[in-house]
């Protein structure tokens, strides 16, 4: 048996004529779309049912039935499962002993969105979409721009390059108004390099984890959170400390650049790390979840400044072998160490019971 069934989703047909839904049969269709025809005869869903019983006529080779049922006018959630319900209650009316197909009709995109409550009910031959020929696509048109602007991760790819993009002429004009003119393309163009590189990164999940972070352990007492606003205030020393070593440079070519800003900034940045590192372990032992190789964290940072401090002064003409050697060898010897250290540490006192096994494993009894 085929089932044909009008969708009603937000009950245009229950609200406007005050008729029990679901309506099974053709002349109950139709009685119902006369109706709802006469009390709104601008309402789309009063061609879903016609289409329906059009349908139901058309079919002479095999047994058929047409059947109306509504949502409610509210969350989709909720309309769904009202759909979901009405369809077992068509279905229960049916004969049990025939295999029931369904035809479904529908005014646009949103009733759509109740096709898998309904697959999951009966077995589905096609979906008709049915709309006034004068305004085809208008309204798929407008729901499917509603999902969009629905979706977060869509809003911010569309809306945030566009508000970029209208923004340009008040910024260019409040850039002349200062009396910079010619920095407007500069401004401009590096806002969009930042965006498009933070996009590529994946920087607003990594921002929006940080504010996450931050909150929660606003609210937790934390110690991280003094921690990281040091962390913040070294970070911005280190990076004017990086500009005054840059600007003691004479003629500066494109690598003694990069060296004087990390020669000037290094230490620092160091600093910074090591703040934020010992924060956290301070919080993860204060949670009672600390393990060995959390300690790890400052040392690494140790031994990464060290490198790039002896690579940097390299760059700016220090040739004293005997300083860069020590660094340098210093710095891998650290890291290297530090890590084998802590991971026997871990493995000794956060998992004692490795210790305690043969050669061949757990023990089983």
């Amino acid at each position: 048996m085929l089932l044909v069934l009008c969708i009603d989703l937000d009950d245009d047909l229950g609200r406007k004529t005050g008729i029990d839904t679901p309506v099974i049969g053709r002349d109950a269709v139709v009685d119902a779309a006369v109706a709802l025809a006469s009390n709104d005869p601008e309402d789309s869903d009063v061609n879903v049912l016609f289409e329906g019983v059009h349908i139901y006529d058309d079919i002479t080779d095999e047994p058929v039935e047409v059947a109306a049922v509504t949502g409610v006018d509210g969350s989709d959630v909720a309309a769904n499962r009202a759909v979901g319900e009405e369809v077992d209650t068509v279905l229960a009316s049916l004969a049990a002993s025939e295999d029931v197909r369904a035809l479904i009709v529908t005014d646009g995109a949103q009733d759509e969105s109740v096709v898998p409550v309904i697959r999951s009910r009966v077995r589905i031959d096609g979906v008709r979409r049915v709309v006034v020929r004068q305004a085809q696509n208008l309204e798929s048109m407008y729901y499917t721009i509603k999902q969009v602007l629905d979706d977060p991760e869509t809003r911010g790819t569309i809306l945030v390059p566009l508000g970029i993009l209208l923004l340009i002429y008040p910024l260019t004009i409040a850039i002349e108004a200062l009396g910079y003119p010619g920095s407007a393309l500069g401004v401009i163009s590096g806002l969009l390099g930042l965006y498009i590189l933070a996009r590529g990164l994946g920087a607003e999940k990594i921002l929006d984890e940080a504010v996450e972070r931050a909150t929660s352990g606003l609210y937790a007492g934390r110690v991280t959170i003094i921690t990281y606003v040091v962390a913040a205030a070294l970070l911005a020393i280190g990076g004017v400390s990086g500009v005054q070593e840059l600007e003691r440079q004479t003629d500066p070519d494109a690598l003694e650049v990069i060296a004087s800003l990390v020669s000037g900034a290094i230490q620092w940045f160091a600093a910074a790390g090591i703040t934020s590192s010992l924060g956290r372990v301070t919080d993860e032992y204060l949670d009672g979840s600390f393990r060995w190789r959390y300690l790890n964290a400052p040392f690494y940072v140790l031994s990464i400044a060290a490198v790039l401090h002896a690579v940097s002064a390299f760059f700016l003409g220090v040739r004293d072998l005997e300083y860069l050697a020590v660094m340098l060898t210093g710095g891998t010897l650290l890291g290297l160490v530090s890590t084998l250290a802590f991971a026997v540490a871990e493995a000794r006192f956060d998992h004692p019971e490795q210790h305690n096994q043969g050669p061949g494993g757990p023990s089983s009894e």
